[in-house]
């Protein structure tokens, strides 16, 4: 076997010392180690906490935040099919938590918006997972840096439109 140069925290993986090698500068891989870390502090915060999933907490963050919205509309900014949107939906629906009325312009859409419970419940989830994040994230960034990261993940995810 060749000889390696001794590892440092900076080139190896976060909880074991394997060399991350030629992953280091690949995104994606940084994004799934990252991921890690996010995942732990939503489960801690708002799935434990506040019963919600992940998809359940974004949907009825996005419908507070919009009003109205159609499940057209959250499909397409999720890239999750109509059909599991109407599903996840559905499961809000049933905790009370979402309403659901048809458009008076075209019967088979409907508008979403969410309840009293529904509203207060995703103000608390993202106030707590906020929290939650800026404490946990202050291992490693500081907030400027933390907000630096929240606008570089926000414009690489708007790669995703047409034409850029």
């Amino acid at each position: 076997m060749p000889a390696r140069k001794p590892l440092s925290p900076d080139d190896t993986t976060p909880e074991a010392p394997l060399h991350e090698g030629a992953l280091g500068p690949v995104i994606g891989y940084q994004l799934a180690q990252a991921t890690i870390v996010t995942s732990q502090v939503f489960a801690a915060t708002a799935g434990r906490g506040l019963d919600l999933r992940p998809v359940e907490f974004t949907l009825l963050t996005l419908i507070a935040e919009n009003p109205g919205v159609s499940a057209r509309q959250l499909s397409r900014a999720l890239a999750v099919t109509p059909p599991n949107i109407t599903m996840w939906v559905d499961k809000l629906s049933e905790r009370g938590l979402v309403t659901r009325e048809r458009s008076a312009t075209d019967g088979r859409a409907q508008h979403l918006s969410t309840t009293p419970a529904g509203t207060e419940l995703a103000r608390q989830a993202v106030r707590a997972l906020r929290e939650a994040e800026r404490e946990t994230l202050a291992r490693g960034l500081s907030a400027a840096e933390q907000a630096i990261l929240a606008e570089l993940l926000h414009k690489l995810a708007r790669c995703r439109r047409k034409g850029n």
